[in-house]
């Protein structure tokens, strides 16, 4: 069913309507009828409709209010939960059954596919995964590893939360209006339990932000200011290196030696000791 809706290029909206394409992403997705599941950025339902027949009851957020009433015909209000919400604003967690338990699908808009990652990984306590068509290039990102001219600090933040797995690429033929780019989909897992705790958080935040800020740069000039001269060796790790070289967890190491007094980055007692 068309509901006469053109795609809004304020909403990043590019349709999904290739059946064969659908087929392998819910095939990928392998839905259970028992199931909680979250769909983002629905559409015209091109996803929906093959999920629901799969899934006893589905949950999605669209932000464009136009869509809803297209969206209501698909399914009885008790098979399918509309929210007409923001997705970077909606609370996810809230809608988990229990810890790990929920499944977030979607055919992401690509200019809040990067922000929309960090608002979940937020609530990744109450997720089980995610698979989102997302442009190649940004997926490519999330699953670079040190050494790749796409990893960075995209791939080091997910990288600290969970693991990335790219599936499939996209032709834009797939898509109403066609993107000028590829897409991938991409499988995203949290982690039992985050690489970094929780009271160094902020300074690994800092310290990934301003390696990446100066990648061109050694590891000795892009984090100037936020290290000690004793930090690198401290590590072990190579000042002379530059950022694309680190591994997640030598990212850590450094932000637990973080200089007192770097800008909001002054360690805690608890840090200090813990650090000794």
């Amino acid at each position: 069913m068309n509901p006469g809706v053109a795609a809004r290029k304020r909403f990043g909206q590019n349709f999904l309507h290739d059946p064969g394409v659908l087929a392998r992403i819910v095939a990928a997705i392998a839905p259970a009828r028992d199931d909680s599941m979250i769909e983002i950025g629905p559409g015209l339902g091109a996803l929906t409709r093959p999920l629901l027949e799969r899934v006893e009851h589905l949950e999605v957020v669209e932000l464009d209010r136009d869509l809803i009433p297209h969206l209501r015909t698909l399914a009885a209000p008790d098979r399918l939960t509309i929210h007409s919400a923001d997705a970077l604003a909606f609370d996810f967690a809230h809608r988990a059954p229990g810890p790990g338990r929920l499944r977030v699908v979607g055919n992401l808009p690509y200019n809040i596919s990067t922000p929309l990652l960090f608002h979940l990984l937020d609530q990744a306590e109450a997720i089980r995964d995610m698979h989102f068509l997302l442009q190649k290039e940004v997926v490519e990102r999330l699953v670079a590893g040190p050494g790749s001219k796409r990893y960075g600090r995209l791939s080091v933040m997910l990288g600290a939360r969970a693991r990335a797995k790219q599936l499939f690429t996209v032709g834009p033929g797939a898509f109403r209006p066609a993107p000028k780019v590829e897409s991938a989909l991409v499988r995203i897992e949290p982690l039992d339990r985050p690489l970094v705790p929780p009271e160094l958080e902020s300074r690994f935040r800092q310290l990934v932000h301003q390696a990446f800020s100066n990648r061109r740069k050694t590891l000795r000039r892009a984090l100037a200011g936020l290290l000690p001269p004793d930090a690198f060796a401290a590590a072990g790790v190579a000042s002379g290196l530059r950022p694309e070289a680190l591994e997640v967890a030598t990212f850590i190491r450094l932000a637990s030696l973080t200089a007192p007094g770097s800008n909001d980055m002054r360690p805690k007692p608890a840090d200090s000791a813990g650090a000794q």
